[in-house]
């Protein structure tokens, strides 16, 4: 039996909902959270990246959680219109170019925005999500894509770069962070081949998800069910956010004080899962 993990993208929200479904787990199963967090495959977007990140470095599921309550933080807060940032995507893969073009033509974009924080201050904060910055002995799959050439690149403990470089990478959100440097080349959001990116974890036999978002997030390139009709015949299921945790995420999912009440809501919802999610274990 060969088990999948997938943390999806979703912003700053994202990460304190993530662990907060698994401190929900916890609370009910700490067996089956066990389980989950000793997954195969680990595959990370975007704020997924820091979850995936996170849980296989050995830190305890209690610290990272307690971290998301907490007021004091690294996150840095920024003021920025996510709305027309994201029509502006839209409106690029309206022209019915490739795939690879769209994301090179928002890659120029990234590229030519003067962002408010430099490229040191956003991969420090970064960093600082990160109590261990070493790749674990594990099979972790972070995902990025490549300003220039608009190709996703899957980041793993064998492609010779710092984990946090990969974090980084994975979560550098175009027109909010500079495209982050790593040797040559210039990285943005993985979410921009998909914001789940589940169909990486093929080859498992059960694959769970988990996105901060309302039933079968939509990308600009497809869609999670598209994603799990590519894993056949594994067994997939999905956690997503319910009403309570939308709400729990407030206006603006970059804030670094929406955490706690994402994290809390993020945990209730782990609890109410952790039986469906039984599963896992069989």
């Amino acid at each position: 039996m060969k088990r999948g993990l997938v943390f999806a993208s979703g912003y700053v929200v994202g990460v304190a909902w993530e662990l907060g479904v698994l401190r929900g787990l916890q609370d009910v199963n700490a067996d089956l959270l066990a389980l989950v967090i000793a997954a195969d495959v680990v595959v990370g977007t975007s704020a997924g990246s820091t979850v995936a990140a996170q849980i296989t470095t050995g830190t305890a599921l209690d610290t990272l959680y307690a971290a998301q309550l907490s007021e004091e933080s690294a996150e840095i807060e920024v003021d920025v219109d996510l709305g027309a940032l994201t029509a502006r995507f839209a409106k690029i893969a309206e022209t019915g170019a490739s795939a690879t073009d769209i994301r090179r033509r928002i890659g120029a974009l990234a590229l030519a925005t003067q962002t408010t924080v430099d490229e040191p201050t956003y991969r420090a904060s970064r960093a600082a999500r990160l109590p261990v910055q070493t790749w674990p002995a594990r099979d972790v799959r972070l995902v990025a894509v490549d300003t220039e050439s608009g190709e996703p690149t899957v980041f793993t403990r064998d492609s010779g770069i710092a984990l946090v470089d990969a974090v980084a990478a994975s979560s550098d959100f175009p027109g909010v962070w500079p495209p982050l440097t790593i040797g040559e080349h210039r990285y943005m959001d993985g979410a921009l081949r998909s914001p789940t990116n589940a169909d990486l974890a093929a080859g498992c036999d059960r694959v769970l998800v988990l996105t901060p978002s309302a039933a079968d997030p939509r990308g600009l390139f497809g869609s999670l069910e598209d994603e799990i009709k590519l894993l056949e015949p594994a067994d997939v299921r999905v956690v997503f956010a319910d009403a309570a945790s939308l709400a729990a995420f407030g206006t603006n999912p970059l804030s670094p004080s929406a955490r706690t009440p994402a994290a809390e809501a993020g945990r209730t919802l782990g609890r109410t899962r952790a039986a469906d999610l039984e599963w896992f274990a069989k």
